[in-house]
């Protein structure tokens, strides 16, 4: 099993695509750093190429410029820019200045932008009103942006970030959240929403924000107890890549969904917001108002404030985000308890001979059984069923209250250090208290989640024509089931009803479609942590016609498993009849020793890459990677 869940493997995989310059296929691409890349060639009136012009990129928001040159064949690249606006700048001896305004560049978004310059002196300033195309002809990956605008203004129910996806063509929601019960299994999956992208499976998408991975550890995707990923306002704008990506892709067959942060810029901003939802503003259900069932109990109050702006102008920025929700939330589980009938000692069969030795004729389709003082302390245990749900069965469903209080956080800074060198970091912290009964209303269950996202990552300038960028990141899920365990039911804390002196009721299972009745106080508990260790670095370099791309990434995974399960072991009743005169069909005690069963998961990812998008004619890319990775 372990071999399945961390395989030992070693990837090589060598694309090449051909872009026609005159193609309608080609979308928007993005690469695995999520600055924006921006290239094309400078000419003159008559179409000939202008070598060594002067090439100025500016933040418009942030006053942050990158000066870029281009070769003799006229071509430019402005590598790794942060997403956003962007006033271009072309000098050259010889010719007018040109400015493009206004150019927006989306994360990780290879833009194409070919400029013109008109005979003059460079001091005249020639505004260049032609739009960069929509559709980018450099790139064959196939991929749609959600732009910060679409993140800003559409009305999301929940303000989960992630399910913004879903507005790019061929990705779809798969619904994710696991029962009302509570239960140890709820922390081996994780309950962020999960997508399938181009028909792909859930498990093999790839989640980053500002370069990293951000894979929840149980395969779904980043979320919190409720299912959404909070922080709506501290996420820019994010792709999502369906297919055919580049070379520094590696670690999945599925979709990518790469995100960034925001960032302060040299203006104040901010806002403060509460969304409010609430049983007695929501309509009823049909079915439950035609059975007269009223409204579930549902509160949610999700609140929160952002702000940035700049410490030093057009040097250093910061950026803070904080969310929280409060929700009381009624759910409940229909349930299969023994009758009332069942409880006074009566049993009804199909006919006489389907009667247990043990159970005494009655007429004939019933029987009585002698019920063991020991299992009448477990009856009470058993809630009384409403409705009549078979033979010696009855139907019972607790409107359950289910109580979530989660707090995010997210923190952002950028400076600028040098007209070289650049850094920025971001941390985000999520943790979610909540409590839930079980679906007897016996107990109370406190379980907790936690998340840690932290990255940071400096940009070095060679030269105007070689950058580097390195990254460092650690992402951290941890979750506790059964934290803690109250009795609501004081039957629930009889210690006279553990199977040896002194514990509780343990875990118990009746054959024959009835509910399992949890175990008691001592029901056990489990741990989940995962800690991933991240190391990148990508450098952008530009020779000729050639813009090439080549990095390293290296992430070191570790799963730790912390459980007691039953510690009281599980009592297995074959039939009703059998629990009610305490015949046990077995008692399985593999919790009865104390046993913690700790397991320690260990996985690295090694990655290599080169990727060159080559300009071989001005209406002709060739699109070439080699990737080599291996996972130890």
């Amino acid at each position: 099993m372990l071999a399945r869940v961390l395989p030992k493997r070693t990837c090589v995989v060598l694309s090449v695509a051909v872009i026609w310059a005159i193609s309608l296929f080609a979308a928007q691409g993005y690469a695995q750093v999520v600055g924006a890349t921006l290239s094309g060639t400078i000419t003159d009136p008559s179409g000939g190429v202008i070598p060594n012009a002067q090439v100025s990129v500016r933040n418009t928001s942030t006053g942050v410029t990158r000066e870029v040159t281009a070769d003799t064949a006229g071509f430019y690249v402005a590598p790794n820019l942060l997403p956003g606006s962007y006033d271009v700048t072309v000098t050259s001896p010889g010719f007018s200045t040109a400015r493009q305004s206004n150019l927006t560049l989306g994360v990780g978004a290879e833009q194409q932008l070919n400029i013109s310059l008109k005979v003059g002196e460079t001091s005249q300033t020639v505004e260049v009103t032609e739009a960069a195309p929509l559709i980018q002809l450099t790139s064959s990956t196939l991929s749609g942006e959600v732009e910060s605008t679409t993140v800003r203004e559409l009305p999301l129910n929940g303000r989960d970030w992630a399910s913004l996806a879903t507005l790019s063509p061929g990705v779809n929601a798969i619904e994710t959240q696991l029962p009302f019960e509570a239960g140890a299994t709820r922390g081996n999956r994780g309950f962020g929403a999960q997508l399938t992208i181009a028909g792909g499976r859930p498990t093999q998408n790839n989640y980053r924000l500002d370069g990293l991975s951000i894979n929840d550890y149980g395969n779904g995707g980043p979320g919190s107890v409720i299912g959404v990923s909070l922080g709506l306002d501290a996420i820019q704008e994010f792709s999502v890549l369906t297919g055919n990506y580049s070379a520094e892709y590696g670690r999945t067959s599925g979709g990518v969904v790469n995100a960034i942060s925001k960032s302060g810029t040299n203006a104040f901003h901010g806002d403060v917001y509460e969304f409010l939802r609430n049983d007695k503003l929501d309509a009823n259900d049909f079915f439950s108002n035609a059975n007269n069932v009223p409204r579930p109990p549902y509160k949610r109050n999700q609140f929160g404030a952002a702000a940035g702006g700049p410490i030093i102008k057009d040097r250093t920025f910061i950026f803070g985000d904080y969310e929280g929700i409060r929700q009381s939330k009624g759910v409940s589980v229909p349930t299969t308890v023994p009758s009332d009938a069942a409880r006074t000692r009566l049993l009804t069969f199909k006919n006489s001979s389907s009667f247990p030795s043990f159970c005494a004729p009655v007429s004939a389709t019933t029987c009585q059984v002698t019920v063991d003082p020991a299992v009448a302390k477990y009856l009470a245990l058993y809630p009384h069923g409403s409705q009549t749900a078979g033979p010696n069965k009855a139907s019972f469903t607790f409107p359950g209250l289910q109580v979530v209080s989660e707090n995010f956080f997210t923190i952002r800074a950028d400076h600028k250090i040098s007209e070289r060198d650049s850094l920025f970091a971001t941390y985000m912290f999520d943790k979610t208290p909540f409590t839930q009964p079980d679906v007897f209303n016996n107990l109370s269950f406190l379980d907790r989640t936690e998340r840690h996202i932290a990255a940071l990552e400096w940009s070095h300038t060679f030269t105007p024509a070689l950058l580097n960028t390195a990254r460092l990141g650690y992402n951290r899920n941890a979750v506790i089931n059964y934290e803690t365990i109250s009795a609501t039911n004081p039957a629930a804390a009889d210690a006279s009803l553990g199977a040896f002196p002194g514990g509780d009721n343990p875990n118990t299972r009746i054959g024959g479609g009835f509910t399992t009745l949890p175990a008691g106080l001592n029901g056990g508990f489990s741990h989940h942590n995962w800690n991933s260790y991240q190391f990148y670095d990508d450098a952008f370099l530009t020779r000729g016609t050639h813009a090439l791309k080549f990095g390293f990434a290296m992430e070191n995974m570790r799963y730790n498993f912390f459980q007691k399960y039953n510690p009281e072991g599980i009592w297995r009743f074959s039939s009703l009849a059998n629990f009610l005169t305490n015949k046990p069909k077995s008692l399985e005690g593999g919790g009865l020793f104390g046993r913690d069963n700790p397991r320690g998961l260990r996985q690295t990812l090694f990655g290599l890459y080169i990727q060159d998008d080559w300009r071989w004619r001005r209406n002709l890319t060739l699109n070439v990677g080699l990737r080599y990775e291996r996972h130890l």
